[in-house]
């Protein structure tokens, strides 16, 4: 009983020991960097995995109130044809504007950048910006960079553009990704007069893919907010506040508007669809059309509308890849970001310690699993549901909460663990059928197989010398006057005497010999592949080597004790253990009626 509560209690050791050893292996792996960036760019084609189906169910509505503007293929193969060259008079913008404000739109945004003047069309540049000037509601975006000096001088931007940004939480870093030291400036008529001017830098991921916007861009020491985040602030809170707090919970808040940032101070947007088919894109030729006078067929109303404007044909190169489409306009990323914003539906990410106690937990469950089940079948079922259940959760959690937990790495880590817990399991019932089977086929006073393994041993190794035609040998020992030495010393010198006699015994036969304890006093050996006269030999050498051991025994008394020994050979003295035991018996009788103290012989 004793060995069976110490074996449990290293399981459970062994068990702790091994949990512990996996959470520090899976955190190791999830603080490398190069194994890190790894596992974030699989993290990251999860997300898009997950992202595409949410589409692909329809999971978000479109706002039917944003309108795209696009200059597609079709347009930029008309304004070719009609103006000649790319890019047009900005009076074409102009009219355009005072067309689309006749229906009261909430705004007009422009995903184009408005760079230096045209110096054959200088009016224009003064009728744009005039035009912008008249109206409350109308956006253009400014592009940041880090240029040499050389090349452009950094100019002061007009404080109307700059946010009042307070940070109170640390981890929020712009300077990681939108710290800038210089910007391609639009034309000096836009950035004085009262058009809202957002920067419009985007940030892609290591592979390329656009998942994350901006909230806003450092340059000089001052903050500058998103196109579509200024845009939605003003729709949210009406133009009534420019103050921006990031707090404590890595929440950017605004008036009435709230939106998660991870710790580059970017938003992760949630998809509504693939490009050109999620909002209503209006051919930009078709309002040129119509703001010179020209009939067409179709009519449109943009009353309360926010109508993004901007290009979609692949050859004015404004095309990114997103999680949903490999080729997505840069002007439906900011109408997507502004989507988002309306229907508070950013997707928030958790942060690195939630991800360590969702991995902590998965191990836990998995190591629980693989030690508590009997069944291997049993085991690897349940560790693949744990598996299967994880993954679909991480998808209904960000189709319900948009909420983004890790995939790629608790997934890892449920393998991990499996593979570890399993082979440690195993490693562990391999030690328990040792221990069980060594109980089962050791004598536990002398360490020698007990009888029942020599009655195995010697009827397989019949089978296996017919088999093979090769002889092999017994040997049968009894101590001589056991009885008396015991009645003279008392059990446990007896106790004594046995255990050193199985050592003489052990230490004098080689590796493949099976030394067992016959019975009592009795010892025997099984020598394979032994003649007679080997077998006969070595058991000579055994009797002379423990008459010739002094013994001792408890209270430091001295003593020598000797053995008598009787042989057989399989197959001359038997074909069957009876009879070879029989032989083997024969000649210990032998030797104990001729003195004792020797090898006996088997009369004819």
């Amino acid at each position: 009983m004793k060995l069976n509560i110490n074996s449990k209690f290293i399981d459970y050791v062994a068990y702790f020991l091994i949990t512990i050893s996996i959470i520090f292996i899976t955190l190791f792996v999830s603080n490398n960097k190069l194994i890190l960036n790894f596992f974030n760019d699989a993290e990251n084609k999860s997300f898009d995995y997950r992202q595409s189906l949410l589409v692909k169910h329809k999971h978000l509505k479109p706002n039917k109130d944003i309108v795209v503007l696009a200059i597609d293929d079709a347009s930029y193969e008309y304004i070719l044809e009609h103006y000649g060259e790319w890019p047009i008079s900005r009076k074409v913008y102009a009219d355009i504007i005072n067309l689309i404000e006749k229906d009261s739109p909430k705004a007009i945004v422009f995903d184009l950048m408005f760079i230096k003047s045209f110096k054959n069309d200088l009016a224009s540049d003064n009728l744009l910006a005039n035009t912008m000037g008249k109206y409350n509601n109308i956006y253009t975006g400014i592009n940041f960079d880090n240029e040499s000096f050389d090349l452009r001088k950094p100019i002061n931007l007009p404080d109307k553009m700059k946010a009042n940004l307070e940070i109170q939480n640390k981890n929020i870093n712009f300077k990681k990704v939108f710290r800038f030291t210089n910007c391609r400036a639009i034309i000096p008529q836009l950035l004085n007069n009262s058009t809202k001017v957002g920067m419009i830098n985007i940030n892609r991921s290591n592979d390329g893919i656009i998942r994350t916007a901006p909230s806003f861009a450092t340059y000089k020491n001052d903050y500058y907010p998103y196109l579509s985040l200024m845009v939605g602030n003003d729709i949210i809170n009406n133009n009534h506040t420019n103050n921006y707090v990031i707090n404590k919970k890595s929440t950017l808040k605004v008036g009435d508007l709230s939106i998660p940032l991870i710790n580059t101070g970017e938003c992760v947007l949630n998809w509504y669809g693939p490009a050109q088919q999620t909002y209503k894109n209006i051919p930009f030729y078709k309002l040129v059309k119509l703001s010179k006078g020209e009939n067409i067929s179709e009519r449109y109303n943009f009353k309360n509308k926010v109508v993004f404007v901007g290009t979609t044909a692949q050859s004015l190169f404004d095309t990114k890849s997103v999680p949903i489409d490999k080729i997505y306009p840069g002007v439906e990323i900011h109408a997507t970001y502004l989507n988002n914003i309306i229907d508070n539906s950013f997707i928030k990410k958790t942060t690195h310690g939630a991800d360590t106690i969702i991995i902590i937990s998965l191990i836990l469950i998995i190591t629980t699993i693989v030690f508590l089940s009997t069944s291997s079948i049993f085991a690897i079922l349940s560790t693949t549901l744990v598996a299967t259940a994880y993954y679909m959760t991480s998808y209904y959690v960000m189709k319900f909460f948009n909420l983004w937990i890790p995939d790629i790495l608790p997934l890892f880590s449920i393998l991990i663990t499996f593979a570890i817990s399993y082979l440690a399991k195993y490693l562990l019932k391999s030690r328990d059928f040792e221990h069980q089977y060594k109980l089962a086929t050791t004598d536990g006073l002398t360490e020698l197989y007990n009888h029942r393994y020599f009655q195995d041993t010697l009827r397989k190794q019949i089978e296996t010398s017919k088999r093979y035609n090769q002889p092999f040998s017994l040997i049968i020992i009894d101590i001589d006057y056991f009885k008396k030495f015991n009645d003279s010393y008392g059990h446990q010198s007896g106790d004594a005497v046995l255990k050193g006699v199985a050592h003489i015994l052990k230490r004098n036969t080689r590796a493949t010999d099976f030394v067992c304890r016959y019975g009592g006093e009795e010892m025997s050996i099984i020598l394979p592949y032994t003649d007679q006269k080997e077998a006969q030999a070595n058991a000579e050498r055994i009797c002379k080597a423990v008459a010739n051991h002094v013994f001792k025994l408890p209270n430091n008394v001295e003593c020598n004790v000797t053995i008598s020994l009787g042989v057989s050979t399989f197959p001359e003295d038997g074909d069957s253990p009876q009879t070879i035991i029989e032989k083997a018996d024969k000649a210990l009788y032998w030797a104990k009626e001729h003195g004792r103290n020797q090898v006996g012989k088997i009369d004819e």
